[in-house]
């Protein structure tokens, strides 16, 4: 099936998702669940090769993963790996594909990704994405897009897919990813809430337990606070959100953010919290573990 026959016919997209870590299996996984075709494709193929007894086609080439899919969905870590992984499907690319780009990589980047996937005869979305693994899993993500509107039919079941909601936000590319460095402000502030407020108790001997008592049902409560704090209190920082990726997208914030003319003084003390914390090993944990930057000995190096 082609993209320009995709919605006519009724029948499912062919998606290939180019990126398969925390984010991209699980993404794939609810592709699979709703029945589409998906090939996946990872630089280091054992990370690809856990999808292919759920449904996946596994292939060894970028390019082959991509050559006669509908949607190519790519969920990488930076513009620099996005643009690695066009370059190695572009001679599978054909003219129409519909690239679903996922990975948050800043307003500027998005811009400048949209004029590659252009010159590749791509339509291009700049579709960033709000939540970690376990919505990913569940297929509940929100979906934030920005693209052409005639995109919308092909791209509709994977995004139906992968996400409990689709914000669709402007028509031009840039505009999602500036609407998802918003949304990542608030939970990379809100997760450096969680590690100081559990700082402090350990600080001052208070049962972090009295804590999350104090707030449970009132206006200060969250899901999210519990769900950060468990993971501390528990010592199992399994990521759903890396340290060293939300660092990675506190210096997009930051520089975004300057380029704008505005001052984020508590996210700018987030991304010191994040160095800290990742240089005393903790890059590969969940974000929460910026509390253990929070923790004098461990900021002392001790």
């Amino acid at each position: 099936m082609s993209s320009a026959t995709a919605d006519a016919t009724g029948q499912q997209p062919v998606v290939a998702v180019l990126g398969t870590g925390i984010m991209g299996s699980a993404m794939a996984r609810s592709l699979l669940r709703a029945g589409l075709e998906v090939r996946a494709w990872n630089r280091t193929q054992a990370k690809a090769a856990p999808l292919a007894p759920d449904g996946a086609t596994v292939t060894d080439t970028a390019a082959e993963a991509v050559r006669g899919a509908d949607v190519i969905l790519t969920m990488l870590n930076d513009q620099a790996s996005v643009a690695a992984a066009l370059t190695a499907a572009s001679d599978g690319v054909h003219r129409g594909q519909v690239l679903l780009q996922s990975s948050t990589v800043g307003p500027d980047a998005a811009v400048e990704l949209a004029q590659r996937a252009a010159d590749l005869g791509l339509v291009y979305l700049d579709a960033p994405v709000a939540g970690t693994k376990q919505p990913a899993e569940q297929g509940a993500l929100t979906v934030f897009v920005s693209g052409p509107s005639a995109a919308r039919g092909v791209s509709g079941p994977v995004l139906d897919a992968i996400g409990q909601r689709t914000l669709w936000v402007a028509e031009e590319p840039g505009a999602a990813s500036r609407l998802k460095l918003v949304v990542n402000t608030w939970v990379i502030n809100m997760v450096g809430g969680v590690a100081e407020c559990l700082n402090l108790a350990e600080g001052l001997g208070v049962n972090p337990q009295l804590f999350l008592d104090a707030v449970k049902g009132g206006p200060l409560d969250s899901g999210y606070l519990h769900a950060k704090s468990a993971a501390v209190l528990s010592g199992d920082l399994t990521p759903s959100f890396g340290l060293t990726t939300a660092l990675k997208d506190t210096r997009l914030i930051l520089d975004a953010a300057e380029h704008s003319g505005v001052r984020l003084d508590l996210t700018a003390a987030s991304a010191v919290r994040f160095e800290r914390a990742e240089a005393a090993g903790h890059g590969d944990e969940d974000m929460i573990a910026t509390y253990y930057a929070g923790r004098a000995r461990e900021s002392d190096g001790g």
